[in-house]
């Protein structure tokens, strides 16, 4: 099993390009109104309301980009959180099966996923 890698890298690794990605892309701005998108299923960041499609592809792209980078640092934030749960210094540490567990992954995931958080840390 291969490190937890980030949605971003795992898509430049795709496109055969080499980029550095050590820094944060800035999310596109989430706006929506949730009474609206409960009440209304096909109500998504209201893109359903644009007819132009340069300005439907260019505000997706944006909202993909922002879940993107959204989903990367919520990775990065569970893998700290298992990296100091599995602290050995702890006197409630947590095994790794504990932690697969708690957060539906597999034993080996979460043994990569302290070592991923354990870095993260050390930065």
């Amino acid at each position: 099993m291969s490190e937890p890698q980030s949605a971003q890298s795992a898509h430049d690794r795709r496109d055969g390009v080499a980029r550095e990605t050590s820094r944060r892309l800035r999310p596109a701005e989430l706006l929506f109104e949730p009474a609206q998108a409960l009440a209304d299923e096909e109500h998504f960041f209201d893109l359903e309301s644009l007819d132009d499609p340069r300005q439907l592809l260019a505000r997706s792209t944006e909202l993909a980009l922002a879940f993107r980078a959204a989903a990367d640092r919520a990775t990065e934030y569970q893998a700290i959180a298992a990296a100091q749960l599995a602290d050995p210094r702890r006197f409630d540490r947590l095994t790794y099966a504990a932690i697969a567990e708690r957060a539906g992954w597999t034993e080996d995931y979460a043994k990569k996923m302290v070592e991923f958080g354990t870095r993260l840390q050390d930065k």
